[in-house]
């Protein structure tokens, strides 16, 4: 349980003078943090809030029981209103959405750890069922994976009177209004505090195809999931390198600037690394690449925090990638249309590919945000930096960006993550098509040989035949002389 949160000053009475000229009776949003477990403390960021829907409605409303069909969709704040006979409608689905888009542009340490609302607060103590229940839909849509926190934190900007108060709430199966419970709240300098992270993880992935696997029908999809869920076990387990150096992960982080990380794996780590032949192996998925990650980590905390934190950014990264080319897929094709060829794995099942194929995943750039602080965001091979501005002004409220120059492209073309699948014999054993070469190369040098080695014979015979008639003639020549 988080006992105490602190947020950032400068931030959040930013947010504060926004929400108040703005005359909003009431706005939903996320809440952008960490949460460190070891201090039982939570971060907050930046309040962000949920944009407008495809039809332009705000994601909250209140609604008057006087007449439902009366909604107050971001309109005026009304000082005569009842909120008796008041209630408050937030789209949970929308603002469930944009907690999944959002996650996706967090690098290691930060995540969507909760939503925020503004409010008055007599009407807040009548909504808190709605207000839990939008909670439990943003912790499904973007689950923290990196440790077992059943917590999200809700954030109370009330404007009559003016203050801010946090509750946790618990993710129960039954949620209801007794699953909130306060927390200490105050503000103070959080960026200063933080301690980055880099890291350039370089990974090669060969997993077998299995023949009895073709009776299952899995799509390649789901394959990748699971092949990136191993090698997340694998990664928890792997030393590092900080600057170089071997650290005790147990203490804090002293050093000042970036850290520069690198993981050492264990050789021959895989679990599923050893022989197979062609009769259980029906191909290989070759997975690999580089991942661009950073870690935001808080004075405080332990080095071994940061490292678990690069390790969760790598492989959620992985995540992200897989998601964002399953949803394009998902969006511009119906059930009763082909696949497309650009894409020709993710959807595929198994005993319908009959030879290799290859895919590039999206490429990682980062953007600043606040502070010295970065989010990320993906890019297809088709798509220009000019989609990551919009991305970064719709769903994290950024102002636009005018200097492109400022996106750091870490990963490059050549470096970025790909998926293949190949035959076994492709793959798994290289040598057979060079072998094959150089034995027909052989055959042809010993056919050579023994057409160059009867060449010879027949001059060796030659020579001998003109050696016996020379010599002939030389004793013919002495004895009619004699």
């Amino acid at each position: 349980m988080v006992k105490t949160v602190v947020g950032e000053e400068i931030q959040l009475k930013s947010v504060e003078d926004r929400l108040s000229h703005s005359r909003l009776s009431c706005q939903v949003g996320l809440v952008i943090g960490k949460i460190s477990t070891s201090l039982d403390r939570g971060f907050v960021f930046d309040l962000v809030p949920t944009p407008l829907n495809d039809t332009g409605e705000a994601a909250s409303w209140i609604i008057e029981s006087k007449d439902d069909n009366n909604k107050k969709k971001g309109g005026a704040k009304s000082k005569t209103q009842s909120d008796s006979s008041s209630s408050l409608f937030i789209d949970k689905d929308w603002v469930a959405e944009h907690a999944r888009q959002v996650s996706r542009m967090l690098v290691g340490g930060m995540k969507v750890v909760g939503i925020y609302i503004w409010m008055n607060e007599s009407l807040f103590k009548n909504s808190t069922l709605v207000l839990c229940q939008t909670v439990k839909g943003v912790a499904d849509a973007a689950p923290i994976r990196d440790f077992g926190w059943d917590e999200r934190l809700l954030i109370h900007i009330s404007y009559s009177p003016s203050r801010w108060t946090c509750r946790n709430c618990s993710l129960s199966s039954n949620i209801s209004s007794s699953s909130l419970r306060p927390c200490d709240f105050k503000m103070g300098r959080v960026f200063s505090t933080l301690h980055k992270f880099k890291c350039i993880y370089n990974f090669d992935i060969r997993f077998p195809i299995f023949r009895e696997s073709i009776s299952n029908s899995r799509k390649f999809s789901g394959i990748l999931r699971d092949v990136i869920s191993r090698h997340a076990e694998e990664l928890k387990g792997a030393k590092a390198l900080i600057n170089g150096n071997l650290v005790n992960e147990d203490e804090q982080c002293a050093c000042d600037g970036v850290q520069e990380v690198e993981f050492l794996l264990p050789f021959m780590s895989h679990s599923y690394f050893q022989a197979y032949s062609e009769e259980e192996v029906l191909g290989i998925l070759v997975f690999t690449g580089s991942v661009s990650s950073y870690a935001y980590s808080t004075s405080k905390e332990a080095i071994s925090q940061a490292l678990a934190d690069i390790k969760g950014d790598i492989i959620s990264s992985l995540h992200s990638r897989l998601d964002i080319i399953c949803d394009e897929v998902a969006d511009g094709q119906s059930d009763d249309d082909e696949i497309s060829t650009e894409t020709p794995i993710l959807h595929l099942q198994l005993q319908l590919l009959r030879k290799g194929c290859s895919l590039s995943f999206p490429r990682r750039v980062f953007v600043p945000w606040l502070g010295d602080t970065y989010i990320c965001d993906y890019i297809q091979p088709s798509e220009t930096l000019e989609v990551v501005k919009e991305r970064c002004v719709e769903l994290m409220w950024m102002e636009v960006l005018t200097d492109m120059s400022v996106v750091l492209e870490a990963e490059a073309e050549a470096e970025s993550v790909k998926l293949s699948t190949n035959s076994l014999r492709e793959t798994a054993i290289p040598e057979l098509k060079s072998a094959s070469l150089n034995n027909s190369n052989a055959d042809k040098s010993s056919v050579s040989g023994k057409q160059l080695e009867k060449s010879n014979n027949v001059s060796i015979m030659a020579a001998l035949f003109v050696l016996f008639v020379s010599v002939l003639v030389g004793l013919l020549f002495f004895a009619f002389r004699t």
